[in-house]
């Protein structure tokens, strides 16, 4: 589902063929013309990672995960535990976010949780800062499903931490549904897993 919030010309996504076999196989096709930054967020588990996987490489778009920074670390540190990892991992996906973001690159796709307002709401300020229009893709997925995706990927958050990221996201795509949220997205795109799971295509 993807809307189109008031504010700016928007972009809009392409058109998914209408077959039963390309819907089930299309991935979600975004038209992101000029200078963007899209946010993917949710909770964790929720298969963002999984999706951005799936983004074919090409010039002029930069898409920034913080998987990287850890595995990084992680192959720097094999023995230190990974929670004495995450800030440092947290601080360098941050900057790396900043930096691509005031870089040259068209298009610039940031994962982040992002279940905090203040956090989507910086993503909106750099975007405006760097002159870019701000994109939303939202993963609206059930705290249960975000759970069994931590496991499938063997790597479980806190339970705490989680707890918070489930509370903070309840009620969020309901909210972006119905224009309630008073974040000026240029476009929102709310996903359920198995939507998410058939990949992204980014069009400038």
């Amino acid at each position: 589902m993807t809307l189109t919030l008031p504010g700016d010309t928007p972009s809009r996504p392409l058109p998914v063929p209408s077959t039963p076999q390309s819907r089930a196989a299309a991935p979600v096709r975004l038209r992101l013309p000029g200078r963007s930054l899209v946010l993917v967020a949710g909770m964790p588990g929720a298969g963002k990672s999984t999706m951005l996987r799936s983004v074919r490489p090409r010039p002029g778009l930069v898409v920034l995960d913080s998987d990287a920074q850890r595995d990084a670390l992680v192959r720097f540190a094999p023995r230190t535990p990974y929670a004495r990892l995450r800030p440092l991992v947290h601080l360098l996906h941050r900057l790396a976010v900043i930096a691509a973001a005031l870089g040259g690159a068209p298009t610039v796709v940031v994962h982040l949780p992002a279940t905090a307002p203040r956090l989507r709401r910086a993503a909106i300020l750099l975007a405006r800062l760097s002159g870019r229009a701000p994109h939303l893709v939202w993963f609206d997925v059930d705290p249960a499903d975000a759970l069994r995706g931590q496991r499938e990927r063997g790597r479980v958050v806190d339970p705490g931490s989680f707890a918070r990221h489930a509370e903070r996201a309840e009620g969020v795509a309901e909210r972006l549904r119905t224009g309630a949220l008073a974040e000026p997205w240029r476009t929102v795109t709310v996903l359920d897993r198995p939507t998410a799971a058939r990949g992204l295509t980014l069009d400038s």
